[in-house]
């Protein structure tokens, strides 16, 4: 049988494997504690004998005749049997509790690390929202499931086995009225198990389309502000969260009517004890003290059996849970890892793209047969309109998405062949879309460069031109930044995302519009900084602003995919083509300006 066919729980069971020795502990403290549980009406059927019997009690009969000597057992024996259940009981919940968190770990860990391998392409039909709830919410439920659920279930089942055990003996005639109830208690559990699942798959569904909405309103608040659509957001709120209830309401509806309905079976078993076992009793065919143990073994049997229903609860919700987890878990990873070691001081940073053809999902190719090449150490740069392809190129390099057709090669390696991770090692992008984690300004360029000293974090930012702004920030490199770097301008985000790149020192660099967020007092500065951060390195640099490459060794000028001109900027600017007539624009506005 595949894997993706068997039940969530035999799968939760084969990934819970290595902890096989932790789950049998929690368990056999959970039915041990179950069995001194049920003691209790054993002990006081004994005390009811010894009242009624006295010196012909069933204690008498193992030659303990005092009657102060057999109450004194029976006090031992009470104080043994508690210690121990409450032992026993300390033991299961701190084992299933542990369980459940080092579970939900692994789960959201594992999880986490296969959302790191996938494509871009992956994200970009999903929402991030959807994926949090997976990482979150689903697997919060599997271990609320696992910290309560799991002893539960072991307890009820120990129960029937001890009590339905303990009835044939004592009384085989009337055990089986005790013990007709449970097969119709546990029909009832699988009908409504089978009923509720497509309940709870169903909130588990509209939860995720809540939390992405949330998600993805709290990014674009800003957004949500300038136009005033706060209204209309909160309205989207509401519909969503309404549809989240109303599923939750179906689910509840079924659930709750779950213990009454099985609270009218238990008093059909418990009423036949009471009146046959009474009449047993009264006959003198059943020992009064065995009757009251009786009364009350049937009370310990039955009434556990309505928490069935939130144990089922938990069960159906957690399974939901599960079955959404190993559905992210088995998304298989298209992308081939390389398995060709490229170490990134041995990286020359000689570049080509060889008929090269690419399109996003199932549209049009954005590139075809595209081919390019860069020598090691030379900066070329790429530039058109928007759409034409450049940053295309960029994430093909970087291997964010797989070509469809053609070859790229790094130092004459296909660089489908490299070890994925030393191919980005030896590249340092800064892109036009600066994304910045919440922490210092010091964590934010060493980012990457885990390794790296203050004094090499403090160079890297003199060179990106970012030393002087940073210095006046209350705590300078100590600054916390917000999230995604909100207390920052865009120039100095930008800034920050080029000293990043520099500490980094890879044997190739690639500008993304890396000055498009710089004001044009930075970016001559920034300009001034390129000679250095260029040096002995292979650059790519993808712009808007023509006045930043105009140095590059060559120009490749894309349109819808293709190269139309290429040369050095005096070339082509004598050529009256795209690039001229870029240039006399850009030129006029600054003029202007």
């Amino acid at each position: 049988m595949p894997v993706s066919k068997k039940h969530p729980f035999q799968r939760l069971l084969q990934y819970a494997h290595s902890y096989q020795k932790d789950i049998w502990k929690a368990a056999t403290c959970s039915v041990l504690n179950k069995i001194f549980d049920l003691a209790p009406p054993a002990l006081i059927g004994l005390a009811v004998d010894i009242v009624v019997q006295q010196e012909d009690s069933f204690l008498a009969s193992l030659g303990i005749e005092s009657i102060l000597a057999q109450l004194v057992v029976l006090s031992l024996l009470s104080f043994v049997i508690w210690g121990f259940e409450s032992l026993f009981e300390y033991a299961y919940q701190r084992l299933w509790r542990n369980l459940a968190q080092t579970i939900q770990h692994d789960f959201r860990l594992d999880g986490y690390r296969h959302l790191q391998q996938m494509e871009l392409s992956f994200f970009e039909e999903r929402s991030t929202g959807a994926l949090m709830a997976v990482l979150n919410d689903d697997i919060n439920q599997l271990e609320r499931f696992l910290d309560r659920g799991a002893n539960e279930v072991l307890q009820v089942l120990t129960t029937v086995i001890v009590i339905g055990g303990a009835f044939v003996i004592l009384t085989p005639n009337v055990a089986l009225l005790a013990l007709l109830p449970i097969p119709f208690i546990l029909w009832g559990s699988i009908s409504f198990q089978k009923r509720l699942a497509p309940r709870y798959s169903a909130v588990r569904e509209t939860v995720s389309d809540l939390n992405s909405q949330l998600s993805n309103n709290l990014t674009g608040i800003t957004t949500i502000k300038s136009f005033t659509a706060e209204e209309y957001e909160a309205e989207r709120i509401n519909q969503l969260s309404h549809e989240y209830s109303r599923t939750n309401r179906r689910a509840i509806a079924l659930s709750a009517a779950f213990v009454p309905l099985i609270r009218i079976i238990i008093l059909v078993g418990f009423t036949a004890i009471l009146l046959l076992g009474g009449l047993d009793a009264a006959a003198g065919n059943l020992a009064v003290g065995t009757y009251s143990t009786m009364v009350f073994l049937t009370q310990r049997l039955l009434w556990p059996l309505t928490r069935l229903g939130e144990t089922l609860d938990l069960y159906q919700r957690s399974q939901a849970s599960t079955r959404r987890l190993f559905k992210l878990l088995d998304t298989p990873i298209t992308r081939h890892p390389g398995s060709t070691p490229l170490p990134v001081e041995q990286v020359k940073g000689d570049i080509s793209l060889d008929s090269v053809t690419f399109g996003y999902h199932d549209r049009q190719p954005v590139i075809e047969n595209f081919s390019l090449s860069v020598a090691a150490g030379q900066t070329i740069a790429v530039v058109g309109a928007t759409g034409s392809g450049k940053s295309t190129i960029v994430k093909l390099l970087l291997r964010l998405y797989e070509i469809k057709s053609g070859r790229i090669t790094l130092d004459g390696l296909d660089i489908q062949e490299i070890r994925l991770a030393d191919l980005r090692r030896a590249i340092g992008l800064v892109s036009q879309e600066v994304f910045l984690f919440h922490g210092t300004v010091a964590e934010n360029i060493r980012y990457g460069s885990f390794e790296a000293t203050d004094d090499d974090v403090v160079a890297a930012a003199t060179i990106a031109e970012a030393h002087r702004f940073i210095s006046e920030l209350p705590q300078g490199y100590q600054t916390t930044i917000g999230e995604r770097g909100q207390k920052l301008s865009g120039g100095q985000r930008q800034r920050l995302a080029i000293a990043r790149a520099i500490l980094k020192n890879p044997p190739i660099l690639i500008l993304d519009e890396a000055t498009s967020a710089v004001d044009n007092e930075t970016e001559a500065a920034i300009q001034r900084s390129l000679d250095h951060i260029t040096e002995n390195r292979t650059t790519i640099a993808i712009a808007h602003r023509l006045s930043t490459i105009r140095n590059a060794d060559c120009i490749y000028v894309m349109d819808r995919g293709e190269i139309v001109e290429q040369g050095s900027h005096e070339q082509l600017v004598q050529q009256s083509g795209i690039y001229a007539s870029l240039w006399t624009v850009q030129m006029g506005e600054l003029i202007h300006h």
